[in-house]
């Protein structure tokens, strides 16, 4: 049964209370605080929903997760990666990441990116939870990724490219530089075949809490999130 969520307390059912079908639907209501946002990704769950929709939090099973030192480098994109002139920064331009990713999406296939989620994250990164990756050509902004940090997981939300190759070079460089910093997993929530082909895995639910529980207790190395030159 789907729960309603109180508004004057921040309570969420367990994972496995989730539908089947639709996959992973848990809940509705509730609203995008940063308390509440926060709870859920300790939770393992996360709110998605259109324009035209109530609040709906999720959490399905199996999970998309990539382990950061097995993600798929093509031999056209390692020869991409020896000549690009694109360079990659973290957390210089939170916000316009996520409006690009809005942007796109939203030209592309519609988005849940709505501006009160815009709004949400942008809370969550000043807080120092939610963080970005953006890729330059010529000063210009041509792609990037977001999400929030649980420690030693980071939970992407969504990435967008305007450039050839930006967005999987925002995944690799980061993942790079995330496993260096002692970070183990990258979460992408629902797989497709694009995410499946450069190497994330599908991961029962269970499986998942029992990573996430473990590794959001966990620290990176100083000042990882700090503005910065990748």
């Amino acid at each position: 049964m789907l729960v309603q969520l109180p508004q004057d307390k921040i309570v969420f059912p367990a994972p496995s209370a989730a539908l089947t079908e639709p996959n992973g639907l848990l809940a509705i209501g509730g609203d995008l605080s940063p308390a509440r946002l926060i709870s859920a990704y300790q939770h393992g769950i996360f709110p998605w929903f259109g324009p035209d929709d109530p609040i709906l939090w999720w959490s399905p099973d199996p999970r998309a997760v990539f382990d950061v030192d097995a993600i798929h480098i093509s031999r056209s994109m390692r020869r991409f990666l020896r000549k690009t002139e694109l360079t990659c920064s973290i957390n210089k331009n939170f916000a316009a990441v996520i409006q690009k990713c809005a942007q796109v999406r939203e030209h592309n296939e519609g988005t849940w990116i709505s501006p009160a989620m815009q709004h949400a994250y942008q809370s969550l990164h000043e807080l120092g939870y939610a963080h970005s990756v953006e890729v330059w050509h010529e000063q210009q902004l041509v792609g990037g990724l977001y999400g929030v940090a649980m420690g030693a997981m980071f939970c992407g939300e969504s990435m967008f490219q305007l450039h050839d190759n930006a967005s999987k070079l925002a995944l690799i460089e980061f993942s790079r530089h995330f496993a260096a910093a002692g970070g183990k997993v990258i979460d992408c929530q629902v797989g497709n075949a694009h995410l499946f082909s450069l190497g994330a895995k599908p991961l029962p639910r269970d499986l998942f809490l029992h990573k996430l529980n473990i590794l959001q207790q966990h620290s990176l190395q100083h000042e990882f999130w700090q503005p910065r030159n990748l």
